[in-house]
């Protein structure tokens, strides 16, 4: 399908132009072009190279065609039990912990809310640590993706955390001393840690919208991917957007897609959101949580 000419594509015009003139005769020579080298190539905007992408993997894809089988449907049973069965991944903090039911609970979406300081970026990088634990210490054996979009993400800090984690399981082990605890840590190491987190920076919301959009063929690439942070999810928006609208509304489908991705590829999705108020002014925050029009924990 991804052979098909750029012409059976619902394309405008003007830019299948651009797309033929540049020498892209295929769908599958376009998705191998990421948004901002498509761009720089046929001379457009981000978002118009975005829209591209999003027209052409949409079409392969999905066809338009809804199947008779697609959508299933689930007692309330059933989908209380499929939740029960899904692991999470513990803070390490026991009142949070509590808080959240056990932990962060994979399958859903999370959203950490705090003013500046209160240690958000802290929990996120002490989850894409707690998300790889040896399955014999209670832990998931997963890897992580850290989406960074304010330059707060510190691996010195996440060198230090993942110490720690390793010199914790080592004292389990000697207290309760298994076999299969042993094998575990041998594997369970700093650079093994370390090289299991995949972290990408995005400058401004154009890169986050295609870096969750690219999300999907990442993971599928990475199976053992237990967890998606976004730090921060809001700010590549405080800045670019006069229309409010708007704004709401790519955010909100912005909520919809990383619901998907979490139930698509059973794994966790934490947010973190600034929230501030100014002195003197009746409304808070520019930025509203995503909970407020998003249907997710």
């Amino acid at each position: 399908m991804e052979q098909r000419e750029l012409g059976s594509f619902p394309l405008p015009p003007s830019l299948r132009a651009k797309l033929v003139a540049a020498g892209f005769q295929t769908a599958q020579e376009v998705l191998d072009v990421g948004p901002c080298e498509l761009s720089k190539e046929i001379g457009i905007s981000k978002q118009e190279a975005l829209e591209i992408l999003q027209v052409i993997k949409g079409d392969c894809h999905g066809n338009g065609e809804v199947s008779g089988n697609t959508v299933r449907k689930y007692t309330a049973l059933e989908l209380l039990q499929e939740e029960q069965i899904q692991g999470f991944i513990v803070t390490f903090c026991s009142a949070l912990d509590d808080i959240l039911g056990g932990g962060v609970h994979l399958m859903k979406v999370t959203e950490i809310c705090g003013a500046p300081g209160v240690g958000k970026t802290q929990l996120c990088m002490q989850l894409v640590v707690d998300v790889q634990f040896p399955e014999c210490f209670g832990g998931l054996a997963g890897e992580a993706v850290f989406i960074d979009t304010e330059g707060s993400f510190m691996v010195d800090r996440v060198v230090d955390l993942a110490s720690a984690c390793v010199q914790h399981c080592r004292l389990i082990a000697e207290m309760h001393p298994e076999e299969d605890q042993q094998a575990a840590l041998e594997a369970f190491t700093l650079e093994n840690i370390l090289s299991h987190i995949y972290y990408f920076r995005c400058h401004d919301y154009v890169e986050l919208l295609a870096q969750i959009y690219l999300l999907p063929d990442f993971l599928a690439e990475h199976s053992k991917v237990r967890l998606v942070v976004i730090d921060s999810v809001a700010f590549p928006f405080r800045h670019d957007f006069e229309d409010l609208s708007l704004r709401t509304r790519i955010l909100n489908g912005l909520a919809q897609q990383l619901i998907t991705i979490a139930n698509d590829h059973t794994l966790a999705v934490v947010l973190t959101n600034q929230m501030t108020t100014k002195i003197g002014q009746k409304h808070s925050s520019l930025i509203p949580a995503l909970g407020e029009y998003s249907g997710y924990k």
